[in-house]
């Protein structure tokens, strides 16, 4: 069994590495120190199990999980923290088992047992886990690694195929998701112009009709004008008039 380690304390992943050694048949095969790194190191290295500290710097370890539940295939979860309050949270994260620090031998072994069992169904993602808190960042997968996109660097989105296009302070990227599900989670924060696209409130300067009649969106930071469909212009003429 494949383990990744997350925790922002040296001597916590220190300890969870000394003891997964006892067990036949687990390798730690990267260990990180904040949510980014953790979520890089499950892109390239496939674990079955990610062992998640929850209050980790950037990212926490409940938003790692959101991330993770997305992935093919997914690995199983199990949190370790110093706090039982997070409990709860942690299991609306489809989290396998909850340990509490100093993590003691014999409920390792029991969340291991867990995770094996978890990865031989190898569950698929579900589509309600995490709809208690939204994410922060997007998650785009590039050659075996991954770009996390903040949420408010977002200026747009659009549908292409399978995938969905976002538009970003520092490019563009793919992400495998539904604009619906981005709509649906991200809704107070991004405005629908076109059944294929989805702009960013903060981003949206005005609306302008050509000579034919067409109705176009001009964005603060985009060279050129996005085609607004007429199901969507009433909403976003009040949305404009509320900026």
């Amino acid at each position: 069994m494949r383990v990744v380690i997350a925790d922002d304390e040296p001597l916590a992943r220190e300890r969870l590495r000394m003891l997964l050694a006892q067990h036949a048949g687990v390798v730690v095969v990267a260990e990180a120190g904040d949510g980014r790194t953790a979520l890089e190191a499950c892109a390239a290295h496939d674990p079955a199990l990610v062992l998640l500290d929850i209050a980790m710097p950037g990212i926490d370890g409940l938003e790692v999980a959101r991330h993770l539940s997305a992935f093919e295939p997914r690995p199983a979860v199990v949190f370790c923290t110093a706090y039982d309050a997070h409990a709860l949270m942690a299991f609306e994260a489809a989290a396998v088992d909850y340990l509490v620090k100093p993590v003691r031998p014999e409920r390792l072994q029991a969340a291991i047992e867990r995770a094996r069992t978890f990865t031989a169904g190898r569950a698929t993602p579900d589509a309600d886990s995490g709809a208690e808190k939204r994410r922060t960042h997007l998650c785009a997968r590039l050659r075996g690694s991954l770009r996390l996109i903040p949420v408010e660097e977002i200026r747009y989105l659009q549908a292409e195929e399978k995938y969905v296009v976002v538009h970003h302070a520092r490019g563009e990227d793919l992400v495998e998701e539904s604009l619906k599900s981005l709509e649906d989670e991200f809704g107070e924060r991004f405005l629908r112009i076109h059944r294929n696209c989805l702009v960013a409130r903060h981003e949206l300067v005005e609306l302008r009709r050509d000579l034919d009649g067409h109705v176009h969106a001009v964005l603060r930071h985009c060279d050129r004008p996005l085609e607004v469909s007429r199901r969507c212009v009433s909403q976003l003429r009040e949305a404009v008039r509320q900026l």
